[in-house]
């Protein structure tokens, strides 16, 4: 593959990529099971080269190479054991059922991880599910479903075109795709002539990530990135009418809602939102130092009074944050609520990973929390423990 096209725009396919902000050496896996610290340690890594397309707004890693990745069971991207998380899903579940009539539908999702807002949707509307995905557990999702939900250990793909559905879901996968251009069109051929078919794709939202500055949102998994525009120019441009379009969760994730157009939509303008997303990409890389700089001289400090610190969330935030700080010395342990993470070790750092009932022997002075949502969630925790440190949230 020549440079110019590594670098052409995988979304819109015709701006050339801009790179504004680099990451060497990261972990190519930020949720994967690992036994062992020194396994952990010598954990294979990628380049993260991040360009941004002047024609469309899209961000991509334009040294991404999905050859490195080994998605199975052994990946543990659940936030379902999480109160806040599992009360979040359960609305939208909820919401989507409602506003699209899923009673006694079939609905397919693309990426369902463990299984368990599939099994919600399918229990909110006793509909019939089809879930894909190639790290499904089975056996692992609690979730009861009054409808029928069938697992397939796979990536959606063209050959599984004829799965016909009312209703298509995929959260949190588009990111992982690069080619998202061709994916999304194969989702409208995938979706064919039933025009009464929704559609509805969960992203990360890239506005915030840039605007905030959040560092700990970039890696190599996530070799796509969204903002609404850009979002919105590759459904219509793929053959989608986008029905909403909006920010939840904080303004953390982008969700679309769409069906099949009648006719390709026109293209809406995107100047401003454009301009915007640039000023952010061009001046990126030197507040990212500079955010960085800022948690050094904190955790710096923290080491110098002698403070035990600990992280609250194992997954990928957690792995950008101690990777991109190094503080592989400064941090022993890290807390996740998910049992099927704990006694892990983290990717890159090799901290290990622990029960949040093991604090009350820690007994750790600060604890750094990877995602504002979860703060009141993790303090009331602490509190149920007898534990009152303090908290420093991302």
């Amino acid at each position: 593959m020549n440079s110019r096209s590594m670098n052409t725009c995988p979304s819109c396919q015709i701006g050339q990529m801009s790179i504004f902000y680099e990451v060497n050496h990261f972990p190519v896996h930020t949720v994967l099971n690992i036994a062992t610290k020194a396994e952990a340690m010598g954990y294979r890594r990628g380049d993260i080269r991040l360009g941004f397309c002047p024609e469309c707004g899209f961000i991509s890693n334009v040294s991404f190479n999905p050859d490195l990745l080994e998605y199975g069971s052994n990946c543990e991207e659940s936030q379902g054991f999480s109160a806040t998380f599992r009360s979040f899903a359960s609305r939208l579940a909820r919401k989507l059922v409602d506003q699209y009539g899923l009673e006694g539908k079939t609905i397919l999702e693309i990426g369902c991880g463990k299984g368990e807002f599939l099994s919600m949707l399918c229990e909110y509307g006793n509909n019939r599910g089809v879930g894909f995905d190639p790290a499904y557990v089975e056996g692992r999702n609690a979730v009861p479903a009054r409808g029928s939900v069938q697992f397939i250990k796979d990536d959606f793909s063209e050959k599984y075109s004829h799965c016909q559905a009312d209703f298509v879901c995929c959260q949190m996968t588009l990111e992982h795709i690069r080619p998202v251009g061709t994916f999304v069109s194969m989702v409208r051929r995938a979706v064919g002539e039933r025009k009464s078919t929704i559609v509805f794709f969960q992203v990360p939202d890239v506005a915030r990530i840039l605007r905030e500055c959040s560092f700990e949102d970039i890696y190599y998994e996530h070799c796509s990135y969204f903002s609404s525009g850009s979002l919105a120019r590759l459904f219509k441009k793929s053959g989608f009418q986008i029905l909403d379009l909006r920010t939840e969760y904080e303004g953390q994730y982008l969700m679309v809602e769409a069906r099949p157009a009648s006719s390709l939509p026109e293209p809406t303008s995107s100047e401003e939102e454009l301009g915007h997303l640039e000023d952010y990409a061009s001046s990126f890389s030197q507040r990212v130092a500079g955010k960085l700089s800022s948690w050094q001289k904190t955790m710096g400090a923290i080491n110098e009074e002698g403070l035990r610190a600990v992280l609250w969330g194992s997954g990928s935030k957690g792995v950008a944050f101690l990777v991109n700080l190094g503080l592989g010395g400064l941090i022993d342990y890290v807390v996740d609520v998910n049992p099927h993470r704990q006694g892990m070790f983290m990717p890159g750092t090799g901290q290990e990973i622990v029960a949040p009932a093991s604090l009350k022997e820690i007994q750790p002075d600060v604890v750094i929390v990877m995602n504002r949502v979860y703060e009141e969630e993790i303090r009331k925790d602490l509190k149920g423990m007898g534990l009152t440190p303090k908290l420093l949230a991302l």
